[in-house]
């Protein structure tokens, strides 16, 4: 509309049927949805500046460690590391490898031996040495 005049507005309501009493529902209701929408995961983006790709891979494993200390729920395993212009091109930080209890391994993406679920004392499994 070109103009918000109280007689555009009324003619634009009138023009839908929305005159007083002729709706039986209000205008405005609570959301048809009942039931509750499930939890839906989401990512951090963390912008820093390195030497190059292994220094920025040496903090950005220490900043998602240190994440995941001040926030138990952060999931280590879904970190990636990648170039800020080129984020298709993102690498995984952490292993990732499930364990027989289902847990996952938390050490280093590429690390060698055992693989280590979360925290002090984490089950270790694997061929390693």
């Amino acid at each position: 509309m070109r103009n918000d005049r109280a007689t555009q507005w009324r003619r634009a309501v009138t023009g839908l049927g929305l005159r007083r009493g002729t709706r039986e529902e209000p205008l405005i209701v609570p959301p048809r949805r009942a039931e509750v929408r499930p939890r839906r995961f989401f990512t951090v983006h963390l912008g820093f500046e390195a030497a190059d790709s292994s220094a920025a891979r040496e903090l950005a494993v220490t900043y998602a460690e240190a994440l995941s200390l001040l926030r138990p729920e952060l999931t280590l395993g879904a970190a990636a590391l990648s170039p800020a212009d080129a984020w298709h091109r993102a690498e995984r930080l952490f292993c990732g490898a499930v364990g027989p209890d289902g847990e996952r391994c938390t050490d280093v993406a590429g690390h060698p031996g055992f693989h280590h679920a979360p925290g002090p004392g984490g089950l270790g499994w694997g061929d390693g040495d």
